[in-house]
Protein backbone atom coordinates (compact mmCIF):
# COMPACT_ATOMS: atom_id res chain seq x y z
CA UNK A 1 0.00 0.00 0.00
CA UNK A 2 1.38 3.11 -0.47
CA UNK A 3 -0.05 6.33 1.94
CA UNK A 4 1.56 10.01 0.97
CA UNK A 5 0.67 12.97 2.75
CA UNK A 6 1.84 16.23 3.21
CA UNK A 7 0.72 19.53 5.33
CA UNK A 8 -1.11 22.03 3.76
CA UNK A 9 -1.97 24.95 6.26
CA UNK A 10 -1.89 25.61 9.84
CA UNK A 11 -5.82 26.10 10.88
CA UNK A 12 -5.50 27.02 14.46
CA UNK A 13 -3.42 26.43 17.58
CA UNK A 14 -4.77 25.39 21.02
CA UNK A 15 -2.79 25.30 24.68
CA UNK A 16 -4.01 22.83 25.94
CA UNK A 17 -6.17 19.25 24.49
CA UNK A 18 -7.40 16.19 25.68
CA UNK A 19 -8.15 13.90 23.56
CA UNK A 20 -10.48 11.03 23.25
CA UNK A 21 -10.81 9.03 19.60
CA UNK A 22 -12.60 6.16 18.56
CA UNK A 23 -10.50 2.73 17.30
CA UNK A 24 -9.76 3.11 13.70
CA UNK A 25 -7.15 1.55 11.73
CA UNK A 26 -4.55 2.03 8.51
CA UNK A 27 -2.33 -0.02 6.78
CA UNK A 28 0.45 1.15 4.93
CA UNK A 29 3.25 0.37 2.78
CA UNK A 30 4.89 3.99 2.18
CA UNK A 31 4.79 7.48 3.90
CA UNK A 32 6.24 10.64 2.70
CA UNK A 33 5.75 13.55 5.11
CA UNK A 34 6.53 17.11 4.35
CA UNK A 35 6.34 19.56 6.64
CA UNK A 36 8.03 22.30 9.23
CA UNK A 37 10.56 20.96 11.40
CA UNK A 38 11.29 21.83 14.95
CA UNK A 39 14.26 21.15 17.12
CA UNK A 40 14.19 17.90 19.76
CA UNK A 41 16.39 15.98 21.45
CA UNK A 42 15.60 12.46 20.25
CA UNK A 43 15.52 9.40 21.92
CA UNK A 44 18.44 8.13 24.40
CA UNK A 45 19.01 5.72 26.48
CA UNK A 46 18.13 6.54 30.44
CA UNK A 47 19.87 3.65 32.19
CA UNK A 48 23.46 3.43 32.95
CA UNK A 49 24.22 0.83 29.99
CA UNK A 50 25.70 0.53 26.25
CA UNK A 51 22.98 -0.70 24.88
CA UNK A 52 18.96 -1.81 25.64
CA UNK A 53 17.27 -4.71 24.07
CA UNK A 54 13.45 -4.21 22.97
CA UNK A 55 11.43 -7.11 21.65
CA UNK A 56 9.24 -6.61 18.94
CA UNK A 57 6.15 -8.73 16.93
CA UNK A 58 6.65 -9.49 12.92
CA UNK A 59 3.09 -9.27 11.51
CA UNK A 60 2.90 -9.19 7.98
CA UNK A 61 6.81 -8.70 7.74
CA UNK A 62 6.01 -5.44 9.95
CA UNK A 63 7.99 -4.60 12.96
CA UNK A 64 5.15 -4.17 16.09
CA UNK A 65 6.35 -2.65 19.23
CA UNK A 66 4.63 -1.16 22.35
CA UNK A 67 5.34 2.74 22.90
CA UNK A 68 4.21 4.27 25.62
CA UNK A 69 3.03 7.80 25.11
CA UNK A 70 2.46 10.24 28.14
CA UNK A 71 1.66 7.19 30.18
CA UNK A 72 -0.47 5.18 27.94
CA UNK A 73 0.88 2.50 25.66
CA UNK A 74 -0.03 1.48 22.47
CA UNK A 75 1.42 -0.84 19.87
CA UNK A 76 3.21 1.46 16.94
CA UNK A 77 4.54 0.11 13.36
CA UNK A 78 8.36 1.11 13.50
CA UNK A 79 8.33 2.52 9.82
CA UNK A 80 11.96 4.31 8.59
CA UNK A 81 10.13 5.81 5.73
CA UNK A 82 8.07 7.89 7.93
CA UNK A 83 9.87 11.36 9.31
CA UNK A 84 8.04 11.64 12.20
CA UNK A 85 5.40 9.86 14.48
CA UNK A 86 2.08 9.46 13.58
CA UNK A 87 -1.12 8.81 15.93
CA UNK A 88 -4.77 7.30 14.80
CA UNK A 89 -7.86 6.91 16.11
CA UNK A 90 -7.85 4.90 19.77
CA UNK A 91 -10.38 3.21 21.80
CA UNK A 92 -13.60 4.81 22.90
CA UNK A 93 -12.09 4.20 26.59
CA UNK A 94 -8.54 5.07 25.79
CA UNK A 95 -7.31 8.50 26.43
CA UNK A 96 -4.20 10.72 26.27
CA UNK A 97 -3.50 14.11 27.37
CA UNK A 98 -1.50 16.29 24.88
CA UNK A 99 -0.36 19.97 25.25
CA UNK A 100 0.91 22.40 23.31
CA UNK A 101 -1.36 21.74 20.30
CA UNK A 102 -1.97 22.80 16.63
CA UNK A 103 -4.58 21.89 14.07
CA UNK A 104 -3.62 21.58 10.47
CA UNK A 105 -4.77 19.88 6.91
CA UNK A 106 -2.97 17.46 5.17
CA UNK A 107 -3.94 16.09 1.94
CA UNK A 108 -3.10 12.48 0.61
CA UNK A 109 -2.98 10.53 -2.34
CA UNK A 110 -6.44 10.06 -4.53
CA UNK A 111 -8.52 12.86 -5.42
CA UNK A 112 -9.87 13.31 -2.11
CA UNK A 113 -10.28 16.47 -0.06
CA UNK A 114 -7.72 17.04 2.71
CA UNK A 115 -8.32 15.85 6.21
CA UNK A 116 -8.14 17.35 9.67
CA UNK A 117 -4.92 16.73 12.06
CA UNK A 118 -3.34 17.79 15.05
CA UNK A 119 0.46 18.57 15.38
CA UNK A 120 1.52 18.52 19.13
CA UNK A 121 5.12 18.64 20.57
CA UNK A 122 6.56 17.98 24.34
CA UNK A 123 5.31 14.69 24.76
CA UNK A 124 6.81 12.23 26.70
CA UNK A 125 7.39 8.81 24.80
CA UNK A 126 9.38 6.11 25.85
CA UNK A 127 9.98 2.48 23.86
CA UNK A 128 11.81 0.31 26.84
CA UNK A 129 14.40 2.11 28.27
CA UNK A 130 14.60 4.20 25.18
CA UNK A 131 13.19 7.58 26.11
CA UNK A 132 12.47 11.07 24.21
CA UNK A 133 11.04 14.17 26.98
CA UNK A 134 10.20 16.55 24.06
CA UNK A 135 8.46 13.98 21.33
CA UNK A 136 6.56 15.72 18.74
CA UNK A 137 3.33 14.45 17.28
CA UNK A 138 0.90 13.78 14.51
CA UNK A 139 -2.57 13.12 14.83
CA UNK A 140 -5.09 11.61 12.45
CA UNK A 141 -8.45 12.31 12.99
CA UNK A 142 -9.93 10.52 9.95
CA UNK A 143 -12.65 7.90 11.45
CA UNK A 144 -12.05 6.41 7.97
CA UNK A 145 -8.59 5.50 7.59
CA UNK A 146 -8.23 1.78 8.78
CA UNK A 147 -4.98 0.47 9.47
CA UNK A 148 -4.90 -2.40 11.64
CA UNK A 149 -7.89 -4.27 9.36
CA UNK A 150 -5.19 -5.34 7.13
CA UNK A 151 -3.03 -7.06 9.83
CA UNK A 152 -5.66 -7.87 12.30
CA UNK A 153 -4.10 -6.38 15.30
CA UNK A 154 -4.69 -2.70 17.03
CA UNK A 155 -2.06 -1.02 15.67
CA UNK A 156 -2.34 2.84 16.76
CA UNK A 157 0.16 4.69 14.67
CA UNK A 158 3.76 4.90 13.14
CA UNK A 159 6.95 5.72 15.06
CA UNK A 160 9.86 6.64 12.18
CA UNK A 161 13.23 8.33 11.97
CA UNK A 162 13.23 9.56 15.33
CA UNK A 163 13.68 6.67 16.69
CA UNK A 164 16.84 5.61 15.10
CA UNK A 165 18.83 8.94 14.25
CA UNK A 166 20.69 9.20 17.58
CA UNK A 167 22.11 6.41 18.28
CA UNK A 168 23.35 2.76 16.12
CA UNK A 169 19.79 0.41 16.00
CA UNK A 170 20.03 -3.15 14.91
CA UNK A 171 17.04 -5.24 13.91
CA UNK A 172 17.37 -8.28 14.61
CA UNK A 173 15.12 -10.42 11.78
CA UNK A 174 16.20 -13.62 13.25
CA UNK A 175 15.44 -13.10 17.19
CA UNK A 176 12.63 -10.15 16.76
CA UNK A 177 14.31 -8.72 18.77
CA UNK A 178 15.53 -4.15 18.18
CA UNK A 179 19.00 -3.42 19.97
CA UNK A 180 19.98 -0.21 20.35
CA UNK A 181 23.89 0.79 21.17
CA UNK A 182 25.39 3.64 22.33
CA UNK A 183 27.84 4.91 19.59
CA UNK A 184 30.77 3.82 22.21
CA UNK A 185 30.19 0.51 23.10
CA UNK A 186 32.75 -1.85 22.04
CA UNK A 187 30.27 -4.67 21.48
CA UNK A 188 28.46 -2.78 18.32
CA UNK A 189 31.99 -1.82 17.26
CA UNK A 190 33.29 -5.83 17.19
CA UNK A 191 29.66 -6.89 15.42
CA UNK A 192 29.87 -4.18 12.66
CA UNK A 193 32.90 -6.44 11.74
CA UNK A 194 30.76 -9.34 10.33
CA UNK A 195 28.92 -7.32 8.60
CA UNK A 196 28.57 -6.13 5.23
CA UNK A 197 28.55 -1.98 5.43
CA UNK A 198 26.41 -0.48 2.72
CA UNK A 199 26.19 3.52 2.09
CA UNK A 200 23.23 5.00 1.99
CA UNK A 201 22.11 8.78 2.29
CA UNK A 202 19.91 10.39 4.34
CA UNK A 203 17.00 12.60 2.98
CA UNK A 204 14.34 14.52 4.52
CA UNK A 205 15.83 12.46 7.79
CA UNK A 206 15.21 8.88 5.97
CA UNK A 207 17.41 6.19 4.54
CA UNK A 208 17.93 5.67 0.69
CA UNK A 209 20.30 3.10 -0.66
CA UNK A 210 21.51 2.62 -4.27
CA UNK A 211 20.67 -1.38 -5.82
CA UNK A 212 21.05 -2.53 -8.65
CA UNK A 213 17.88 -4.40 -10.33
CA UNK A 214 17.78 -6.36 -13.69
CA UNK A 215 14.50 -6.31 -15.65
CA UNK A 216 13.52 -6.56 -18.94
CA UNK A 217 16.99 -7.68 -19.34
CA UNK A 218 18.42 -4.93 -18.57
CA UNK A 219 20.44 -4.05 -15.54
CA UNK A 220 20.17 -0.82 -13.73
CA UNK A 221 20.70 1.32 -10.72
CA UNK A 222 17.93 2.14 -8.21
CA UNK A 223 17.90 4.42 -5.71
CA UNK A 224 15.74 3.70 -3.23
CA UNK A 225 13.79 4.10 0.00
CA UNK A 226 14.62 1.78 3.09
CA UNK A 227 11.18 1.01 4.08
CA UNK A 228 10.32 -1.29 7.18
CA UNK A 229 6.87 -0.26 7.24
CA UNK A 230 6.00 -1.64 3.58
CA UNK A 231 5.51 -4.72 3.78
CA UNK A 232 6.06 -5.44 -0.12
CA UNK A 233 9.73 -6.69 -1.67
CA UNK A 234 9.73 -3.86 -3.67
CA UNK A 235 7.64 -0.79 -5.15
CA UNK A 236 8.97 0.64 -8.70
CA UNK A 237 7.44 3.94 -10.04
CA UNK A 238 7.52 4.60 -13.58
CA UNK A 239 9.13 7.40 -13.96
CA UNK A 240 12.44 6.62 -15.96
CA UNK A 241 12.07 5.32 -19.56
CA UNK A 242 13.79 2.13 -18.08
CA UNK A 243 11.65 1.25 -15.27
CA UNK A 244 8.38 -0.93 -17.47
CA UNK A 245 6.67 -3.24 -16.16
CA UNK A 246 7.45 -6.73 -17.08
CA UNK A 247 5.22 -9.62 -18.26
CA UNK A 248 3.80 -11.22 -16.97
CA UNK A 249 1.88 -8.94 -14.54
CA UNK A 250 -1.59 -7.81 -13.48
CA UNK A 251 -3.66 -5.25 -12.16
CA UNK A 252 -4.39 -5.27 -8.31
CA UNK A 253 -5.63 -3.41 -5.16
CA UNK A 254 -2.01 -2.07 -3.92
CA UNK A 255 -3.88 -0.24 -0.79
CA UNK A 256 -5.33 3.01 0.64
CA UNK A 257 -4.50 6.27 0.80
CA UNK A 258 -5.61 9.10 2.77
CA UNK A 259 -7.39 10.20 -0.15
CA UNK A 260 -8.42 7.28 -2.65
CA UNK A 261 -7.87 3.46 -3.35
CA UNK A 262 -4.06 3.07 -4.96
CA UNK A 263 -4.17 0.50 -7.81
CA UNK A 264 -1.41 -0.51 -9.99
CA UNK A 265 0.56 -3.82 -11.40
CA UNK A 266 2.20 -6.51 -9.92
CA UNK A 267 4.95 -8.33 -11.23
CA UNK A 268 8.38 -9.86 -11.16
CA UNK A 269 11.74 -8.77 -11.63
CA UNK A 270 14.76 -11.24 -12.62
CA UNK A 271 17.20 -9.52 -9.53
CA UNK A 272 17.81 -7.35 -7.34
CA UNK A 273 20.96 -6.94 -6.21
CA UNK A 274 22.61 -4.91 -2.59
CA UNK A 275 26.37 -5.15 -1.95
CA UNK A 276 27.60 -8.45 -2.55
CA UNK A 277 23.75 -10.12 -1.90
CA UNK A 278 21.77 -11.15 -5.41
CA UNK A 279 18.10 -11.97 -4.92
CA UNK A 280 16.52 -13.55 -7.43
CA UNK A 281 13.03 -13.19 -8.40
CA UNK A 282 11.32 -11.00 -6.16
CA UNK A 283 7.76 -9.69 -6.74
CA UNK A 284 7.43 -6.00 -7.36
CA UNK A 285 4.71 -3.52 -7.38
CA UNK A 286 4.22 -0.55 -9.78
CA UNK A 287 1.57 2.03 -8.35
CA UNK A 288 -0.37 4.15 -11.12
CA UNK A 289 1.45 7.30 -12.29
CA UNK A 290 -1.36 9.37 -10.89
CA UNK A 291 -0.55 7.55 -7.21
CA UNK A 292 3.07 9.83 -6.75
CA UNK A 293 2.51 12.57 -9.63
CA UNK A 294 1.51 15.11 -7.42
CA UNK A 295 4.38 14.06 -4.47
CA UNK A 296 7.69 15.61 -4.48
CA UNK A 297 9.96 12.86 -5.00
CA UNK A 298 13.52 12.96 -3.62
CA UNK A 299 15.65 13.85 -6.75
CA UNK A 300 16.61 10.36 -8.54
CA UNK A 301 14.35 8.42 -6.18
CA UNK A 302 13.06 5.08 -8.56
CA UNK A 303 10.81 3.34 -5.66
CA UNK A 304 11.25 1.42 -2.18
CA UNK A 305 12.62 -1.72 -0.59
CA UNK A 306 10.11 -3.10 1.40
CA UNK A 307 10.31 -5.78 4.40
CA UNK A 308 9.48 -9.01 2.41
CA UNK A 309 13.43 -8.20 1.29
CA UNK A 310 14.68 -6.42 4.58
CA UNK A 311 13.47 -9.07 7.13
CA UNK A 312 16.16 -11.78 4.43
CA UNK A 313 18.86 -9.77 6.61
CA UNK A 314 19.91 -8.60 10.23
CA UNK A 315 20.09 -5.17 9.71
CA UNK A 316 22.36 -1.94 11.45
CA UNK A 317 21.23 1.16 11.30
CA UNK A 318 24.09 4.06 11.63
CA UNK A 319 21.97 7.42 10.44
CA UNK A 320 24.73 9.71 11.69
CA UNK A 321 27.68 8.04 9.52
CA UNK A 322 25.36 7.54 6.57
CA UNK A 323 25.52 3.68 6.66
CA UNK A 324 23.55 0.67 7.02
CA UNK A 325 24.79 -2.73 7.44
CA UNK A 326 23.38 -5.93 6.18
CA UNK A 327 23.79 -9.94 7.28
CA UNK A 328 21.65 -12.69 5.45
CA UNK A 329 19.73 -14.58 7.77
CA UNK A 330 17.28 -17.86 7.64
CA UNK A 331 14.58 -15.82 5.71
CA UNK A 332 16.89 -15.57 2.99
CA UNK A 333 16.03 -18.45 0.75
CA UNK A 334 12.41 -17.80 1.23
CA UNK A 335 10.37 -17.68 -2.07
CA UNK A 336 8.20 -14.53 -2.41
CA UNK A 337 4.69 -15.06 -2.70
CA UNK A 338 1.39 -13.17 -2.98
CA UNK A 339 -1.77 -13.82 -2.74
CA UNK A 340 -3.18 -16.12 -5.65
CA UNK A 341 -6.98 -15.98 -4.65
CA UNK A 342 -7.63 -12.03 -5.91
CA UNK A 343 -9.44 -11.82 -2.98
CA UNK A 344 -8.55 -9.08 -0.08
CA UNK A 345 -9.86 -9.88 3.30
CA UNK A 346 -9.78 -7.53 6.07
CA UNK A 347 -10.19 -8.06 9.86
CA UNK A 348 -14.00 -5.63 10.38
CA UNK A 349 -14.38 -5.12 13.91
CA UNK A 350 -16.11 -8.01 16.15
CA UNK A 351 -19.16 -9.93 16.19
CA UNK A 352 -21.26 -11.76 18.63
CA UNK A 353 -20.82 -15.93 18.05
CA UNK A 354 -22.85 -18.36 19.99
CA UNK A 355 -20.70 -21.20 21.00
CA UNK A 356 -21.47 -24.71 22.55
CA UNK A 357 -19.80 -26.26 25.39
CA UNK A 358 -20.53 -29.23 26.77
CA UNK A 359 -20.27 -29.40 31.00
CA UNK A 360 -19.74 -32.71 32.61
CA UNK A 361 -20.06 -33.61 36.67
CA UNK A 362 -17.40 -33.65 38.24
CA UNK A 363 -17.46 -36.16 41.03
CA UNK A 364 -15.14 -36.68 43.44
CA UNK A 365 -14.68 -40.22 45.52
CA UNK A 366 -11.72 -40.47 48.06
CA UNK A 367 -10.05 -37.03 46.92
CA UNK A 368 -10.00 -38.03 43.69
CA UNK A 369 -11.80 -36.27 40.37
CA UNK A 370 -13.74 -37.85 37.76
CA UNK A 371 -15.63 -36.77 35.29
CA UNK A 372 -19.22 -38.69 34.87
CA UNK A 373 -19.81 -38.46 30.88
CA UNK A 374 -23.47 -39.90 31.32
CA UNK A 375 -24.57 -36.63 33.16
CA UNK A 376 -22.70 -34.57 30.62
CA UNK A 377 -24.84 -31.62 28.75
CA UNK A 378 -24.48 -28.98 26.40
CA UNK A 379 -25.08 -25.70 27.01
CA UNK A 380 -24.28 -22.07 25.09
CA UNK A 381 -22.40 -19.25 25.53
CA UNK A 382 -21.92 -16.10 23.91
CA UNK A 383 -18.47 -14.20 23.09
CA UNK A 384 -16.75 -11.51 20.76
CA UNK A 385 -14.90 -13.37 18.03
CA UNK A 386 -12.94 -11.38 14.97
CA UNK A 387 -15.26 -10.85 11.73
CA UNK A 388 -13.11 -11.13 8.45
CA UNK A 389 -14.84 -9.47 5.17
CA UNK A 390 -13.84 -9.20 1.30
CA UNK A 391 -12.74 -5.44 0.36
CA UNK A 392 -11.83 -5.90 -2.93
CA UNK A 393 -11.82 -8.54 -5.57
CA UNK A 394 -9.43 -8.78 -8.49
CA UNK A 395 -10.94 -8.79 -12.11
CA UNK A 396 -10.02 -12.24 -14.09
CA UNK A 397 -8.71 -13.98 -10.61
CA UNK A 398 -9.98 -17.01 -9.09
CA UNK A 399 -12.11 -15.31 -6.50
CA UNK A 400 -13.95 -13.65 -8.95
CA UNK A 401 -14.29 -16.86 -11.17
CA UNK A 402 -15.77 -18.52 -8.13
CA UNK A 403 -19.02 -15.42 -7.30
CA UNK A 404 -17.60 -13.80 -4.61
CA UNK A 405 -17.91 -9.81 -3.93
CA UNK A 406 -16.83 -7.32 -1.86
CA UNK A 407 -18.32 -6.49 1.07
CA UNK A 408 -19.08 -10.33 1.46
CA UNK A 409 -18.65 -11.32 5.19
CA UNK A 410 -16.83 -14.41 6.06
CA UNK A 411 -18.41 -17.70 7.26
CA UNK A 412 -16.12 -20.41 6.77
CA UNK A 413 -13.05 -21.45 4.96
CA UNK A 414 -12.78 -24.73 4.21
CA UNK A 415 -15.33 -25.99 6.66
CA UNK A 416 -14.17 -24.04 9.80
CA UNK A 417 -15.67 -21.13 11.07
CA UNK A 418 -13.56 -17.86 9.85
CA UNK A 419 -13.34 -16.75 13.24
CA UNK A 420 -11.36 -19.39 14.44
CA UNK A 421 -8.50 -17.96 12.27
CA UNK A 422 -6.11 -15.43 12.62
CA UNK A 423 -6.00 -12.73 9.59
CA UNK A 424 -2.28 -13.79 9.03
CA UNK A 425 -3.31 -17.51 8.80
CA UNK A 426 -5.43 -16.84 6.23
CA UNK A 427 -3.26 -14.71 4.26
CA UNK A 428 -1.07 -17.74 4.26
CA UNK A 429 -3.59 -19.67 3.25
CA UNK A 430 -4.01 -17.97 -0.17
CA UNK A 431 -0.36 -17.90 -0.38
CA UNK A 432 0.62 -21.47 0.06
CA UNK A 433 0.55 -23.29 -3.09
CA UNK A 434 -0.89 -23.24 -6.90
CA UNK A 435 -3.42 -25.78 -7.35
CA UNK A 436 -4.59 -26.14 -3.83
CA UNK A 437 -8.63 -25.93 -3.35
CA UNK A 438 -10.18 -23.20 -1.21
CA UNK A 439 -13.74 -23.64 0.09
CA UNK A 440 -15.43 -20.15 1.33
CA UNK A 441 -18.73 -19.59 2.49
CA UNK A 442 -19.71 -15.91 2.90
CA UNK A 443 -22.82 -13.94 3.95
CA UNK A 444 -24.41 -11.36 1.61
CA UNK A 445 -27.65 -9.76 2.01
CA UNK A 446 -28.51 -12.00 5.04
CA UNK A 447 -27.86 -15.34 2.30
CA UNK A 448 -25.18 -17.55 2.84
CA UNK A 449 -23.33 -18.43 -0.23
CA UNK A 450 -21.06 -21.41 -0.46
CA UNK A 451 -18.11 -21.13 -3.48
CA UNK A 452 -14.99 -22.60 -3.98
CA UNK A 453 -11.72 -21.79 -6.30
CA UNK A 454 -7.90 -22.98 -6.79
CA UNK A 455 -5.40 -20.76 -6.55
CA UNK A 456 -3.75 -20.06 -9.55
CA UNK A 457 -0.79 -18.26 -10.21
CA UNK A 458 0.59 -15.52 -12.69
CA UNK A 459 3.96 -14.79 -12.04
Amino acid sequence: MLIVFFLIKTIANFKDIYIIMKQKYLILFLILISFLSFSQDGFLINIDKKQLKIPFRLVNNLIIVPIEINGVTLDFLLDTGVEQTILFSLENETSIEFKDVEKIKIKGLGSGEAIDAYHTRKNLVKIGKYEDKNHEIYIILDQDINFSAQLGIPVYGIIGSDFFKNDIVEVNYSSKNIFVYHRDSKKIKQKLLKYEKIPISIELEKPYVLGEIFLNNYKMQVKLLIDSGGSDAIWLFQNTEKVKVPEPNFQDYLGKGFSGDIFGKRSRIESIQFGKYIISKPTASFPESNAYQSVSLVEGRNGSVGSEILKRFNIIFDYMNSAIYIKKNSNFEEPFNYNMSGLEIEHYGMQMVEEQVELKTNLVTNGISVYDDKSSNIKYKFALKPLFVITNVRELSPGEAAGFKKNDKLIKINGTEAYKYRLDEITALLQSEEGRWITIEVERAGKIIKSKFQLKKIL
